[in-house]
């Protein structure tokens, strides 16, 4: 595998032993690169974790999108924007730019980069308003299909959306309706997997905690490698083997369930914000 730069991350893979993934830089923002990089991350694993004799085969690959979609937002988020994961890669942080970092704390880097806000762009979002950059797009999507709303009219639809659910109108089309690649690329209803993913990655975290219940302590000592073998124990090694409903339950007990992600942003922001 290797990382380069480009417009938006992604991740490429041209056999199950050479896959590659992209990120951008923002000069001005650690963050565009760190959590880009974590998310793909999540990609990458899961792509070179699919069991060898699946290669060339149907079974290849992640189970669906949302599956995909659950590993890149754990990575990115349970993991990235974990306390545990910066007690032990913080202090490397501040060695690198001590004059950004120097003075910041932890806990107040913690509360920066869990910190919720309205903002523009979907891959800067916080936790907390990801999901209403999706409902967004989604119901942009259908009403494209329907016939409600017509291409040219996608900007001003979109800003006013925008305006409804998260209170700020864009300044320009670069920074609403045009930042994704997904539709110029013809994937239309590709959105609705990250809000699916972002639910089993919770599940998905959940179980795995209760499976190891020292897993925090390992994070917090820089040790991933229990944290990735589960992964392909449970679900990476599977390719697309089994549907994703299925997959799901047969890891967690369960079927694809929004409570277990509501209740981890409870729990995590409320103790963030002393909710």
């Amino acid at each position: 595998g290797r990382q380069d730069k480009s417009a938006h991350p992604f991740t490429i893979n041209f056999a199950r032993d050479d896959v590659r993934i992209t990120t951008r830089v923002d000069p001005n923002y650690i963050g565009t690169a760190l959590f880009g990089t974590l998310h793909e991350c999540g990609h990458g694993l899961y792509e070179l974790g699919s069991a060898p004799k699946y290669e060339r085969t149907p079974l290849a690959g992640g189970a669906s999108l949302a599956v995909h979609e659950s590993q890149s937002r754990m990575f990115e988020n349970l993991l990235g924007r974990s306390l545990p994961f910066w007690e032990h890669f913080y202090p490397g942080l501040q060695e690198t730019f001590p004059a950004q970092l120097g003075n910041v704390d932890l806990q107040t880097f913690y509360k920066g980069i869990n910190k919720v806000a309205p903002s523009l762009i979907r891959v800067e979002a916080d936790e907390a308003t990801y999901n209403l950059h999706i409902m967004l797009r989604l119901e942009l999507e259908i009403a494209l299909m329907e016939g409600t709303v017509a291409v040219k009219d996608l900007p001003e639809a979109w800003n006013a959306k925008f305006e409804e659910y998260l209170g700020i109108t864009p300044p320009n089309n670069a920074l609403g309706v045009l930042q994704d690649v997904h539709w110029s690329g013809g994937m239309i209803g590709y959105f609705s997997t990250y809000a699916l993913g972002n639910l089993i990655s919770v599940q998905l975290w959940e179980k795995m905690n209760a499976d190891m219940p020292n897993l925090a302590d390992q994070i917090r000592a820089g040790q991933f490698g229990d944290l990735l073998a589960w992964l392909v124990s449970n679900v990476h090694q599977y390719g697309k083997k089994y549907e994703p409903q299925e997959l799901v339950e047969r890891v967690t007990g369960s079927k694809i369930d929004s409570a277990p992600y509501v209740r981890y942003l409870q729990q995590k922001y409320g103790q963030i914000y002393g909710l």
